[in-house]
């Protein structure tokens, strides 16, 4: 759970210090779930990306950030995703956002309310931290990406289980692949520069520079 570039590394997670946030990672439950905490070194303002196992190890990277916890992320419904959902909000009192065509099932399975349904091309503003919601259907109707863009332009996605090395994430169906793999082309690789950083929401980061190149085979074998 480490980085490359600007990357101290100590307690449980790695971190990434760009010149306004810093993103942390963990790597946590049983299927390796990644958990990242973005934390705005402005004003402290932070938002936890899934909420997803091992509740006390996510509170101890919540205090390496600043201690306060406005928003958790969940980026899509299913369970390994949201295992500390419940847990987190009764500790800290954060907000839920979700995608709107997910958000009733992760408020029934977390047994709380989703405060913040969230729709492709929203803006997620906590404090002095800006991050943009990318829809990204197929793995889930509701699934969401987050893009935070540096001041010198660079940008940061993390695209939960719907964008990983080496492919897209599951789906059920070929209509289903079809509208990912359509989502993901035209909504981050149509948009984002190959410099992109993609935080996935299991493995190894990778940049969408690295996974350009392989957009057609992706397409003919379907997953």
């Amino acid at each position: 759970m480490t980085y490359t570039g600007d990357v101290r590394v100590g307690g449980p997670s790695g971190v990434r210090v760009l010149d306004e946030v810093e993103i942390r990672k963990a790597a946590v439950g049983p299927m390796d779930n990644n958990t990242y905490l973005v934390t705005s070194r402005r004003d402290g303002a932070q938002v936890l990306v899934d909420a997803a196992a091992e509740p006390d190890r996510l509170l101890e990277l919540v205090r390496e950030g600043s201690s306060r916890l406005d928003v958790i992320v969940t980026t899509h419904r299913h369970p390994d995703h949201l295992g500390a959902l419940t847990s987190l909000v009764a500790v800290t009192g954060a907000t839920v956002a979700a995608g709107a065509d997910d958000a009733d099932a992760i408020s029934a399975a977390a047994d709380l309310p989703v405060g913040r349904r969230l729709h492709d091309g929203d803006v997620l503003t906590v404090g002095h931290l800006a991050l943009e919601v990318v829809g990204l259907r197929g793995h889930t109707p509701g699934s969401v990406a987050l893009a935070y863009r540096e001041p010198a332009g660079r940008v940061h996605l993390f695209t939960g289980d719907s964008l990983f090395p080496g492919g897209v994430g599951r789906t059920t169906s070929p209509e289903a692949f079809g509208q990912l793999y359509a989502d993901v082309t035209s909504r981050l690789f149509d948009r984002f520069d190959d410099a992109t950083w993609v935080y996935p929401g299991h493995g190894r980061d990778t940049t969408l520079g690295a996974e350009r190149p392989h957009l057609q085979e992706w397409r003919a074998r379907g997953w």
